[in-house]
């Protein structure tokens, strides 16, 4: 096995003072994210929806959409560390990178193939974890494109602009699955199946700018030394398992936010189809998940900025405790359209943050020349916790025929993420 090496020019050394503008790198790096939101968004508010719709009458959409997800997060935690191990090997990012992202473009413009209900969950399923796989690998380009100081600004911008910029394909889609039928013609299903690609060229549109200006600053070995570098993939697994065990700071915070991000990606991906169950209209639900992303602009924005007054880690307990009082406002309270948009703002108000946050939080603590085998177990702790808390949402409301239930349960796991992050001592701040 080679030596492990760091890439000799570290872009990190020349980076501005935390206050400074955006370069023209961090702003590349921060527009994949209006690229990819533009599929999250669509995902979220439209995708449940119409999946609802190619389902038999006695199908019930909050267990289907609860089981796709669970899928899509599982295959995503089983591969991304053994994949991104490798991808510390230098060059090798960028390319991981590309196929994940090309899998999820070509698998969202698949989704408009006139397919069944199960079928088209199998597509999205295949276009989520293309998603999430890129999603990985880009998170841990994050330490390649600036430094300590500013990744709190430079991540919060990453959110908060792919909040906003998603909306522009969104309101496109919107309006022409409402107005495609009266202006083209068209049926409301083929506007919907347009929308699916829409997003796509949208997708790919935003990434190009990463695509030809990234660079690999930090690896653990040069491309001579490829082949034993991916031989000893699974040892340096290990060896990072070991390392992580022995830094306690460390694993106590990936411990929390393994429970507290359960929470906010179960509220994200379940929000629609739990409206839907409780009867909801659906224009009703499309509009006020638009005013979640439009919240979501400033609130991500601004949670950056108070992480350089208070501290990274206090905003995120702060946006813990948040979300327990959403959950607890969805499960006992939510049961109009009223409540769904209140529940829709106080959402925009902490999911970027908490988010953007924590990519930024954990970029810090953890070795730069193994980014992205740490963001691999990163990605496995995130992407379990969606599995738990998709599926206690799905089986609950499969048992119990009420999805409240499964909401209220949620809030367990923010309780111990809470637990967790008040005994974890911050290694970012200086004695």
């Amino acid at each position: 096995m080679s030596e492990r090496t760091t890439g000799a020019a570290d872009a990190t050394s020349v980076a501005p003072s935390a206050s400074a503008k955006l370069t023209p790198h961090e702003k590349k790096w921060i527009v994949y994210d209006v690229g990819n939101s533009a599929f999250v968004l669509l995902s979220t508010a439209v995708v449940p929806i119409y999946a609802s719709s190619l389902m038999p009458e006695d199908g019930n959409i909050v267990s289907a959409w609860g089981y796709a997800q669970t899928i899509a997060s599982l295959v995503i935690a089983l591969l991304m560390p053994l994949l991104g191990s490798i991808a510390d090997v230098q060059g090798m990012k960028i390319k991981f990178f590309l196929g994940f992202f090309g899998t999820g473009v070509v698998m969202c413009c698949a989704m408009a193939l006139p397919l069944t209900w199960l079928p088209f969950l199998i597509v999205y399923v295949l276009a989520t974890i293309g998603l999430n796989g890129s999603l990985t690998f880009y998170d841990s380009m994050l330490i390649d494109t600036t430094s300590n100081e500013r990744m709190d600004k430079v991540s919060s911008h990453g959110y908060g602009w792919g909040y906003v910029g998603s909306t522009v394909p969104f309101i496109a889609c919107i309006a022409l699955i409402f107005g495609g039928p009266s202006l083209f013609g068209w049926s409301t299903v083929a506007c919907t199946r347009a929308s699916f690609v829409i997003t796509a060229v949208w997708w790919v549109a935003f990434t190009i700018p990463l695509l030809t200006s990234y660079r690999q600053v930090h690896y653990r070995a040069t491309r001579e030394h490829t082949r034993e570098a991916i031989h000893g993939t699974f040892a340096e697994l290990g060896g990072t398992l070991r390392k992580l065990v022995k830094n306690k700071p460390l694993w106590m915070f990936m411990i929390a936010f393994f429970f507290y991000i359960d929470a906010v990606n179960t509220v994200i991906s379940m929000s629609t189809s739990y409206g839907t169950q409780l009867g909801i209209d659906s224009t009703q639900l499309v509009v006020a998940l638009l005013v979640t992303q439009f919240v979501a602009f400033p609130c991500a924005i601004l949670y950056g900025r108070m992480a350089g007054r208070f501290g990274c880690k206090p905003m995120i307990v702060a946006a813990v405790i948040a979300y327990m009082c959403i959950v607890f406002f969805a499960a006992f309270f939510l049961r109009s359209a009223v409540q769904f948009w209140i529940l829709a703002i106080l959402v925009g108000m902490f999911q970027g943050g908490i988010q953007a946050l924590s990519r930024s939080y954990y970029g810090k603590i953890i070795p730069k020349e193994h980014a992205n085998e740490y963001y691999g177990l990163y990605d496995i702790f995130g992407k379990t916790a969606s599995i738990l808390g998709t599926f206690l949402v799905a089986t609950t409301t499969s048992l119990t025929g009420n999805a409240s239930l499964g909401v209220l349960s949620i809030a367990i796991l923010l309780v111990v993420a809470l637990v967790f992050l008040t005994l974890q001592k911050d290694p970012t701040k200086t004695a």
